[in-house]
C-alpha cells in the first residue's frame, strides 16, 4: 500500500487560511488525548504540542514559524486523517517512532497572515536574541529531550524553479553547521533522509523537486540546531503551475512527510544513500507571477517594455480564505525572468491613471 495512493485532505481545513481559533477547537475536539499546551504567544494564544508514537526514534517538528505558511499544519492534520484510515501503515511507522509536532508555532502571525509575530519579529531569526516569547518554547521544547531528528517546516515564494521551466514545488535542505558548509555526520544523516524522500517523489512530481540554499545563516533555527548537535531537515512547500492555493502542494507535502517520517523510523541515524542528495537540483530564482511582454505606454514618445507582477497575500476582515493582490515588481526590460503568465501586448492598449507603472504599488493599469 502506498501512502500517495490513500492520502486525503482532512475536510474540515479547505482553505490555504487556517484560522487559528479553529485550528485549536479542531485538536481539542479530534486530537484531544494526544496534545498538550506548551506556551502562549505574544498575544496570549494558546501553542500546542502533539505527541503520537511509541518508538525509540525521537523526532520533534514545527508549522507555521512564519504565519503565512500553513501547508504544514494542513500536512499533518492530513497525515493523521489518511493513516486513521490505514491502521497498519500507522502502526509500523509509530511503533518506530515518537513525534512532538508543534502545532503553528507562530499563532499571531498565522491570525494576520503574516510571516512576523505580533512584535513584528522574524522567528527563525531570533535564536541568538529570544526577544521572541514562540522561539524560548520552541528552544525549550527542543531541550527538553533527546531528539533524534527535527523537522523545520516552511513554505516559499513562487519565484523558485528547479530548473528554470518547472517550479520548486517541493524544497529540502540539510542545513549548514558552519560558514564553510562542511558536509558533517549529521548533515549527512539529514541528506540520507531527504534522498528517501526524493526517491519516493520524483516520478511523482517529476523535476520539482529542489535543493535549497545551503548558505549558513548564523541567526536561523534549522542552522543552529543542527550545529548543537539534532539533525535538522529543512522544508519549503512552493508553487505548482495554476495552484495558488496550494492545494497540489499540500497533497504532496502530505506525501513528503509521511515519506520523511518512515525514512526516519527506518535509517534510524544510520546515512545509507545519502549522496542521492547531491542529484536533486539548486532552486533558481527565475519567475515573476505574471509578465506583460511589449506594452506600450502613454508616453509623448515611443516607449515600449515589460512589467512584471507578483501576488502579495492578504487576508480581509469577513472572508476564510487569502486574497491576492498585485504589484508592480519591475519595469523595463526583463528578458532574464520568466512568468507563470505571460501576456503579449503588442497592438493593444495600457490604460491606467498614470503614465508609467508605478513599483513596489499595486498594479491598477489594464491592458485591452
Amino acid at each position: 500500500m502506498n501512502f500517495e495512493q490513500i492520502y486525503q485532505q482532512n475536510p474540515d481545513f479547505p482553505n490555504r487560511y487556517i484560522s487559528p481559533e479553529k485550528l485549536f477547537s479542531y485538536l481539542q475536539v479530534n486530537l484531544s488525548d494526544y496534545i498538550q499546551e506548551i506556551g502562549k504567544s505574544y498575544l496570549e494564544k494558546p501553542i500546542y504540542k502533539l505527541t503520537i508514537g511509541s518508538g525509540n526514534i525521537n523526532v520533534l517538528a514545527w508549522s507555521q514559524m512564519h504565519g503565512n505558511e500553513s501547508n504544514a499544519t494542513h500536512a499533518m492534520l492530513d497525515l493523521l486523517i489518511t493513516l486513521d484510515k490505514a491502521q497498519e501503515l500507522k502502526e509500523e511507522l509509530f511503533s518506530k517512532i515518537r513525534l512532538d509536532f508543534i502545532f503553528m508555532l507562530n499563532p499571531d502571525g498565522s491570525h494576520k497572515w503574516m510571516r512576523l509575530n505580533a512584535a513584528e519579529i522574524d522567528l527563525n531569526r531570533d535564536f541568538h536574541n529570544e526577544a521572541s516569547k514562540e522561539i524560548k518554547i520552541l528552544k525549550k521544547t527542543a531541550a527538553s529531550e533527546k531528539y533524534d531528528y527535527a523537522l523545520n517546516l516552511h513554505e516559499q515564494r513562487t519565484i523558485f524553479t528547479t530548473d528554470g521551466v518547472h517550479p520548486a514545488t517541493l524544497s529540502f535542505l540539510a542545513p549548514s553547521e558552519n560558514i564553510e558548509r562542511t558536509v558533517t555526520d549529521n548533515r549527512k544523516k539529514c541528506m540520507a533522509v531527504i534522498a528517501e524522500v526524493y526517491r519516493h517523489l520524483k516520478e511523482l512530481i517529476p523535476n520539482q523537486i529542489g535543493r535549497y540554499s545551503d548558505e549558513f545563516y548564523p541567526a536561523s533555527t534549522g542552522d543552529n540546531f543542527i550545529k548543537s548537535g539534532m539533525p535538522t531537515i529543512l522544508f519549503e512547500g512552493g508553487h505548482f503551475v495554476g495552484d495558488y492555493i496550494r492545494k497540489e502542494t499540500r497533497k504532496y507535502y502530505t506525501i513528503a512527510l509521511y515519506y520523511a517520517l518512515k525514512a526516519i523510523s527506518e535509517l534510524n541515524s544510520g546515512i545509507d544513500g545519502w549522496e542521492t542528495y547531491l542529484d536533486i537540483p539548486e532552486n533558481k530564482e527565475t519567475h515573476y507571477d505574471i509578465i506583460y511582454r511589449n506594452v506600450k505606454l502613454n508616453t509623448d514618445h515611443e516607449c515600449i517594455l515589460d512589467v512584471a507582477v507578483q501576488y502579495r497575500e492578504i487576508v480581509e476582515d469577513g472572508k476564510d480564505e487569502i486574497s491576492f493582490v498585485p504589484f508592480v515588481m519591475e519595469v523595463g526590460d526583463v528578458k532574464k525572468r520568466k512568468g507563470w503568465l505571460e501576456i503579449d501586448c503588442t497592438g493593444k492598449k495600457f490604460i491606467s491613471a498614470t503614465k508609467y507603472p508605478k513599483l513596489d504599488a499595486v498594479a491598477e493599469f489594464r491592458i485591452e
